[in-house]
């Protein structure tokens, strides 16, 4: 009775939905730095988790500081998180459960779901977030003009939709002994015209560009993708450090696309 007298006046209690994703078996480490933005936000939090793997997904999330519940959606349809399929669900959940705070990490899937999900709703939603600054008062940070400009911005939405820049927040803490409800729920029908075919994933043993502490990066000055090659990967295995390059090293086909560092590949903080 008391929440319902509080909707009605336009009143909500504060609880944020955190969008998680996975590779593997393993939640993603921007994800873990959603989280902990969402800490930040000093409120319930409640972690979404989709795809055929979201029961195991969900076990590791249960222990995550400051998450109350773990939603699960295991419809194999998710299990590549095409944007228009996933889209109708969080907006679903969003509106089924009146979240005043929604944050996804600021991945492919973030950055092509979030605004689906935002256009939805019509709200405005906030990327890259880098900072909160006073969650009460919805106010954050976020880079702008390839990160030469920091913009301290007042959200007036009703819904603070944000994504979360990774490498601007630590990971969020695992407490051994939280053990926090996880609840399976019904699937929403979405009128997605577009299919999964397939996909080519470059395997590596260096470690994950995006969380890497250690970076060895290169570029033009290399010619070619033998000198990348011989250059690099000895170096990088010495030094236990990911590797990553410009974007003409990648025009240049000296490496794949998925070591792209920058404006347009991946931001990271060696």
């Amino acid at each position: 009775m008391l929440l319902r007298q509080f909707q009605r006046f336009g009143l909500r209690l504060n609880s944020t939905l955190a969008l998680v994703e996975y590779s593997g078996l393993k939640v993603t480490p921007a994800s873990f730095s959603a989280l902990k933005a969402a800490q930040e936000m000093g409120s319930s939090i409640t972690a979404l988790v989709v795809g055929s793997q979201a029961a195991a997904i969900a076990a590791e999330l249960k222990g995550v500081k400051g998450v109350s519940k773990v939603l699960t959606q295991s419809n194999t349809k998710y299990d590549h998180i095409l944007p228009e399929n996933l889209a109708p669900l969080l907006v679903e959940v969003i509106k089924s459960n009146n979240f005043t705070n929604v944050v996804t990490p600021a991945s492919a899937m973030g950055k092509a779901v979030l605004p689906r999900a935002a256009a939805i709703l019509d709200i405005q939603p906030l990327s890259d977030i880098i900072k909160v600054v006073d969650a009460k008062k919805k106010v954050f940070v976020r880079p702008t003009y390839a990160g030469n400009a920091i913009l301290t911005v007042k959200v007036n939405e009703p819904i603070v939709m944000a994504s979360v820049r990774g490498s601007a927040f630590p990971p969020a803490e695992v407490e051994g002994d939280a053990l926090a409800p996880i609840e399976e729920i019904t699937d929403v029908e979405s009128f997605s015209g577009s299919l999964w075919e397939s996909e080519e994933i470059v395997k590596s043993d260096k470690p994950d560009l995006s969380s890497a502490k250690v970076v060895v990066s290169g570029g033009r000055a290399l010619k070619n993708k033998e000198t990348f090659d011989a250059l690099l990967n000895p170096l990088a295995t010495k030094l236990g450090a990911a590797i990553g390059a410009s974007r003409v090293a990648v025009d240049e086909g000296y490496c794949d696309n998925s070591l792209q560092v920058g404006q347009t590949g991946k931001i990271i903080a060696p």
